[in-house]
């Protein structure tokens, strides 16, 4: 799939996110993003197993939170470096717009991952992803992703039984240009 920079996408959540563009590295790819976040809004509790992501504060109050501990706050001019396979979520905890620019090193599929991800939260209108869309997803790209807040029987047996029937029922074609996955 070819990706033109910058990138735009957004979700029904409040949440707007910009590849600007992706710089060459020897350690892989660095796609270079801004966040823009209403109020109260952010990614839920996940994990990439196999990128850094870092978030600079341009303008309003992250909130932000490893798995296990307490919340932190970045204000403007601060960075929060989240590391590969630590799950963690960020939200806006201020009452205006947060905005932020940051790095995911390497890229692998991360554009391709959230695009489809907002398209899918978009389909449903809420946070929870349409679940055909949300089952292939997190099935495919499962040793690159996961949402911690998704509970272990939900993955182990619904995920997988909405996986197959979406498979049957032909649910998947708008994914052909997806691309593989890491292992």
């Amino acid at each position: 799939m070819a990706i033109n920079y910058p990138h735009t996408i957004q979700n029904c959540l409040g949440e707007k996110l910009t590849f600007l563009s992706v710089e060459k590295h020897p350690n892989g790819d660095k796609v270079l993003v801004e966040n823009q976040v209403t109020p109260q809004s952010g990614p839920p509790m996940h994990t990439h197993f196999m990128q850094d992501e870092e978030l600079t504060v341009v303008s309003g109050t992250l909130a932000y939170q490893v798995l296990g501990q307490q919340p932190s706050y970045a204000y403007a001019g601060e960075s929060v470096l989240f590391k590969r396979g630590i799950p963690h979520r960020f939200w806006n905890a201020g009452t205006d717009n947060l905005i932020c620019t940051g790095w995911i090193q390497p890229a692998n599929s991360i554009v391709y991952y959230l695009s489809a991800i907002y398209a899918a939260q978009n389909k449903s209108g809420k946070a929870q992803p349409e679940a055909f869309d949300a089952a292939y997803l997190l099935t495919r790209y499962a040793h690159e992703y996961d949402m911690a807040e998704i509970p272990p029987f939900v993955k182990k047996v619904i995920i997988p039984i909405t996986y197959w029937l979406g498979l049957l029922l032909g649910k998947y074609k708008h994914f052909a240009d997806a691309p593989v996955p890491l292992k």
